[in-house]
Parts: C-alpha cells; structure tokens; sequence
C-alpha cells in the first residue's frame, strides 16, 4: 500500500515534465512504480494515484449503471478528467497541457502527500485555498476524527 505524506516543492520542465521527489518515488508500490493515473481535482489541482490506489477508485465508477442517467454523467465527467502517465528512467512524469491548464501550475508546482496518493498544486493557489486558521484545523480534527 502507498503510503505518501508532506509536502513538496518541484518544477516542471519546459515540455510540461515533472520530477517526483525521491521520498514520493520511493513510496511507490514496486508492482505500479511505472504506472500511475492522473486525475483533474475537484478544486484547482491534481491528483497522481498509483495504478493500485487508481484501480480501486475504478472499480467503484465502472460499477455504475450507464442507464441511470445520473450515474452516467459521474462515470463521464471521472472518466473524461484522468490520464495514464508514466515514470520515465528520469522520474519525471509529462503532464497533459489541459491538466495544467485545469490546475494552473505553470514551473512550479507544490506536491503534498494524502495517504494513498498526492494532491499537484500551483503554490499560489494552495495558499489561498488554505487560508485557515488554527481554530478551523481544530475543529475540523475533532468533527472528523475525536471518537
């Protein structure tokens, strides 16, 4: 299982290539250390799964029914926001353009480790979408994870 944490700084090549830090590379299953799926954010980022983690996500929307309309239009919109990447012998993955575009990360990009995969950012707007206080963090960890 992956296991990603913490955050780092990186940048991007003129081509649109990304190198992933060491510590990121070497967390990475040995089954899918070449293969990983690239998923447009919610927000203005990116998520980069192991084929592992991704396969469990695939699992659940191909599950859905394509007569739901509903669900079609769920499978559509995940489907239509991922790409396959690879790992070249550099470590670097090459980004799509319209994910880039998506996520407006230009050279520099700001990777911050979520467990079992990691969230691609521009810095600029993670900090703006960060702007929280102590309080809010407080909050949010005892609603969540106070038993």
């Amino acid at each position: 299982m992956a296991f990603f944490t913490s955050e780092f700084e990186c940048k991007l090549d003129t081509k649109g290539r990304l190198v992933l830090p060491a510590k990121i590379k070497s967390n990475l299953p040995e089954v899918s250390t070449s293969e990983l799926v690239l998923r447009k954010g919610f927000e203005s980022n990116l998520i980069l799964y192991p084929m592992l983690e991704y396969r469990k996500i695939h699992q659940k929307i191909s599950s859905l029914s394509e007569f739901n309309p509903e669900q079609r239009k769920l499978k559509r919109m995940f489907f239509r926001s991922i790409a396959q990447v690879e790992l070249d012998n550099a470590a670097r993955i090459l980004i799509p353009k319209t994910m880039l575009l998506h996520a407006k990360v230009n050279r520099e990009a700001l990777l911050i480790g979520m467990g079992n995969y990691i969230e691609i950012w521009d810095p600029d707007i993670f900090d703006l979408n960060q702007k929280t206080d102590v309080t809010e963090f407080s909050n949010l960890a005892e609603k969540y994870l106070d038993e």
